[in-house]
């Protein structure tokens, strides 16, 4: 005699050793009942559990972002950036790559914080190192620069941690023993923030080698000495 089992009756079972699974309970012991191939007879055997396949670890997405295309900087903003910068001993570069992650040199942007124009600062660190109009690239960029001219300070020109505490703040930083607090928004900043300060050195390095007012070493010439041979003929020669 041959037996089939239908498929829902299977389906009830796996679902039994899923829903234990899910939920952390202790799985029921559950059998099928099936002819063995053999005999004939009808056998009680235990099910096969079911198969767990272990959780992925996401790749952050800006990991697997590809670079970002340089933005659109109003003609004003480099050289306050450069004046500033110098102002307080601050890599201009450093500055540049920040204010294009932060606001894309958008000197309106506002986040959903409540952080304001091209450094954006947030109201309180605004007050702290005296900006009165945080729109005004002027005024944002000299509070942005020497908050960050205190951060490079504070970690010891560590320039990871700096940027680390600009994004979550120092508490954050110091909570975390003086590391990276894991937040995935700040280590994805400080990411971000390092691959576009690579991506502007090497473009002003490239810049500057292809400038026509680039100083060149000066070229290293021997000495010419002037004698006079057996003949009294006047010979040049270096040495």
């Amino acid at each position: 005699m041959r037996f089939c089992f239908s498929a829902p009756a299977l389906l009830l079972a796996a679902g039994a050793l899923l829903q234990a699974a899910n939920t952390g309970a202790p799985a029921r012991r559950v059998t099928l009942v099936r002819a063995d191939p053999r005999t004939g007879r009808l056998v009680r055997a235990p099910a096969a559990p079911a198969r767990m396949v272990p959780e992925r670890t996401p790749v952050p997405e800006v990991l697997l972002a590809p670079a970002e295309p340089p933005p659109a900087i109003p003609d004003e903003i480099p050289p306050l950036v450069v004046e500033t910068a110098r102002q307080h001993g601050v890599d201009p570069l450093l500055v540049h790559s920040v204010i294009a992650v932060e606001s894309n040199y958008d000197r309106y942007a506002v986040s959903p914080k409540g952080a304001e124009g091209l450094m954006q600062l947030i109201p309180a660190t605004a007050r702290r190192f005296g900006v009165g109009n945080s729109f005004d690239p002027m005024q944002n960029l000299s509070g942005g620069v020497r908050y960050l001219k205190h951060l490079l300070d504070l970690y010891g020109n560590n320039r990871v941690l700096a940027l680390a505490a600009y994004n979550a703040g120092e508490g954050a930083v110091a909570n975390h023993q003086n590391r990276i607090p894991p937040y995935p928004e700040t280590r994805n900043y400080v990411y971000r923030v390092g691959r576009k300060l690579g991506e502007t050195k090497r473009a002003a390095a490239v810049k500057a080698a292809r400038s026509p007012h680039s100083k060149k070493e000066p070229e290293q010439y021997r000495p010419i000495e002037q004698t006079v041979d057996a003949n009294g003929r006047i010979v040049y020669r270096t040495r």
